[in-house]
C-alpha cells in the first residue's frame, strides 16, 4: 500500500487508484497550505470513494509555533453520503507562524484519517513568497549550468592543464554521494517510511529538482574527468592526500553497509551519512584549486565562468534563506541550520578568492616556471605579457605547446604539470 503523501500526489495528478482492497475509504488532503496574514484560502478535502453514512471531520492542532491563534478555521466539516464528495472549507491567516493539524473523524468507514496531516504556513506576504520561488529557480539554473563553462573551455583549449585533479576527484565523490542520498530519499519507499518515523510531522526534504540537479552535476563531472583522460594534461595527477581523503570517505561507506544490512542502523541513517559526505567535500574541495592557482601564479585553465555562476547561485541561495526567514518569522531557517548556511557562505568566500586571483593578483601573469633541482639558485621566470602568443594570452616557453601542455623535456618544470 502506498504511503499517504504519495497517495495524495497520485490523486492530485489524476491517477486516482487509492481505494483500499477492503473497500474502506480514505480522506485525501493537501500536505501543505500557504496563507498570508489577513488573507483567506480555500482548502479542499476529498475521499477515495462514497460513504454510506454522514461523517464529521474535526481538526486537532498538534503543533504550533505560537500559543495564540495563528489561523481561523471552521470547527468541523461534514462529508455527506453518496458519490465520492469534494469538500471545501476556508481558512484565514491571523498571525505569522506554522501549525500542524491532524484530522479526526467519528466515521468507521474512514480509515487512517488520523494519519492525515495538513501543515499550515501563515506568512507575511504572498508576493514575497512568489519572489522566493523565483529566486529558487534562479539559483537552481545558475548552479546547474555552472559546470558547462569548464567543459567548454577544456574543449576549446584542447587541454586541462590548470584544472586541479584533486578538485575533480572530490567533486565526483561529493555529487555521487549526493545523488545516492537524493535518489534514495525520493524513490525508495522504505526510506521514506523510516524518515516519517524519525520526523512524524516532517516533510521529505528532497524534491524532484534536487534529484535532477545532483544527477545532472554527476554526469557533467564525469564528462570533465573523461576530458582529463583524452586532452593534454601535462604530468598532472591526483595527490596522495586527495586519494587518502577520498578512499577514507568511501571506506566508511563500505564499513557502514554491512552494519545497515544487519539492521543495526536504518537505511535512512545510512543515506544520511551520504549527505554528510557531501557536506565534508563542499568544505574542502576548493582548497587544492586555490592553492594550485597560487603556486602557478595563474588561473589559466580554471574557468572563471564556473566561478561566476557558482557565486550567483550561492548568493541567491543565501538571499532566499533570509527572505524565507523574514516571511515566516523563523530565523532558525538560518541559525537553526547553520551547517547549510555556513557551507553556502564558505562556497561564496572561495568564489571571492578566485575572483581576486583571476582579476587582481594574476590578471596579467602567465605561468610561473618553478626551478628544477639543478636551478634552485635561479629565480622563477615569468612569461612576458608583450609576447602573448595564444588565445589564452599566456606566453609559453619553447617546450610547452600553446594549449598548455608540455611538448618536450627541459630542466625546468611547470607546476601545473607537476602538482599532484
Amino acid at each position: 500500500m502506498l504511503p499517504l503523501h504519495l497517495l495524495s500526489l497520485l490523486i492530485a495528478l489524476g491517477l486516482n487508484s487509492s481505494i483500499a482492497d477492503d473497500g474502506a475509504v480514505k480522506v485525501v488532503a493537501p500536505s501543505q497550505v500557504i496563507v498570508a496574514i489577513n488573507s483567506s484560502v480555500n482548502v479542499t478535502l476529498s475521499t477515495s470513494g462514497p460513504l454510506a453514512k454522514k461523517a464529521i471531520i474535526l481538526f486537532n492542532v498538534t503543533s504550533s509555533t505560537y500559543n495564540g491563534t495563528l489561523l481561523r478555521l471552521p470547527d468541523k466539516v461534514e462529508i455527506l453520503p453518496g458519490p465520492a464528495p469534494i469538500i471545501t472549507f476556508q481558512v484565514v491567516g491571523v498571525k505569522v507562524g506554522q501549525l500542524h493539524i491532524h484530522l479526526v473523524s467519528n466515521s468507521q468507514e474512514l480509515i487512517s484519517v488520523s494519519d492525515v496531516v495538513i501543515r499550515f504556513h501563515v506568512i507575511h506576504s504572498n508576493a514575497l513568497y512568489y519572489v522566493n520561488q523565483a529566486i529558487g529557480w534562479i539559483y537552481f539554473i545558475a548552479w546547474s549550468i555552472s559546470f558547462y563553462p569548464q567543459l567548454i573551455e577544456n574543449f576549446w583549449r584542447k587541454s586541462v592543464v590548470g584544472l586541479n585533479f584533486d578538485f575533480l576527484m572530490l567533486n565526483l565523490t561529493g555529487f555521487l554521494a549526493y545523488s545516492c542520498y537524493n535518489a534514495g530519499m525520493y524513490w525508495i519507499t522504505a526510506v521514506q517510511v523510516e524518515y516519517n518515523k524519525h520526523f512524524p510531522d516532517g516533510v521529505n526534504p528532497v524534491n524532484v529538482n534536487d534529484v535532477v540537479f545532483s544527477l545532472h552535476a554527476l554526469v557533467l563531472t564525469i564528462a570533465i574527468i573523461i576530458q582529463c583522460c583524452c586532452l593534454e594534461r601535462g604530468q598532472q595527477r591526483t595527490s596522495w592526500l586527495g586519494r587518502i581523503i577520498t578512499l577514507a570517505l568511501w571506506a566508511l561507506v563500505l564499513i557502514f553497509l554491512p552494519i545497515t544490512i544487519a539492521n543495526f542502523i536504518t537505511w535512512f541513517d545510512y543515506l544520511t551519512f551520504f549527505s554528510w559526505i557531501k557536506l565534508v567535500v563542499t568544505i574542502i574541495k576548493y582548497i587544492p584549486q586555490a592553492y594550485m592557482n597560487y603556486r602557478r601564479q595563474s588561473t589559466v585553465g580554471w574557468s572563471i565562468g564556473n566561478v561566476l555562476l557558482d557565486f550567483t547561485g550561492g548568493l541567491f541561495s543565501l538571499l532566499q534563506m533570509f527572505l524565507q526567514s523574514f516571511n515566516n518569522d523563523e530565523w532558525n531557517l538560518i541559525f537553526g541550520d547553520f551547517a547549510k548556511f555556513g557551507l553556502g557562505l564558505i562556497s561564496i568566500l572561495f568564489d571571492i578568492l578566485f575572483f581576486v586571483q583571476h582579476y587582481c593578483l594574476y590578471r596579467q601573469m602567465g605561468y610561473m616556471q618553478l626551478p628544477s633541482t639543478k636551478e634552485q639558485d635561479k629565480p622563477a621566470r615569468q612569461s612576458s605579457e608583450s609576447s602573448l602568443t595564444s588565445s589564452t594570452d599566456i606566453s609559453l616557453p619553447s617546450n610547452v605547446s600553446s594549449n598548455g601542455g608540455a611538448t618536450g623535456s627541459s630542466s625546468g618544470s611547470w607546476y601545473c604539470a607537476k602538482y599532484g
